[in-house]
């Protein structure tokens, strides 16, 4: 997960995150609808569903681009330099958050970032 692999602008947040579910699991759209909007009200984030990408804050962005890399089955999440993607915080709770949110989801989490942001995520250098 990066800035450099946004959310396809032209689909609603929903569309994003269920086409792995469709192409992926064979799921059908409706189904994954529903699991997609079921798995965004666990992330407080159930009102972007139907937006698209240039109308969410760096928090719902983050959320959905989040859910979305969780939906391949056994995920590994690889965060590089999420601070480009919610360049508001002041520190990783809310990343960690998030991800705690979606453990039951994703098999393994990591994130790359710059040694200087450490402090950001409560490492002592």
């Amino acid at each position: 997960m990066s800035e450099g692999t946004p959310l396809i602008s032209n689909l609603d947040v929903w569309s994003n995150i269920s086409l792995i579910l469709q192409y992926h699991r064979n799921i059908p759209w409706r189904q994954a609808k529903d699991m997609v909007e079921d798995w965004l009200n666990r992330l407080n984030m159930k009102s972007i569903s139907e937006k698209r990408n240039s109308a969410l804050t760096d928090e719902e962005r983050f959320c959905a681009m989040a859910l979305r890399a969780a939906m391949v089955e056994n995920s590994i999440i690889v965060l590089d330099r999420p601070f480009y993607i919610v360049s508001n915080l002041r520190n990783s709770e809310f990343i960690i958050e998030t991800l705690h949110k979606l453990d039951d989801l994703i098999a393994e989490a990591r994130i790359f970032d710059y040694t200087w942001e450490n402090d950001r995520y409560g490492v002592l250098g």
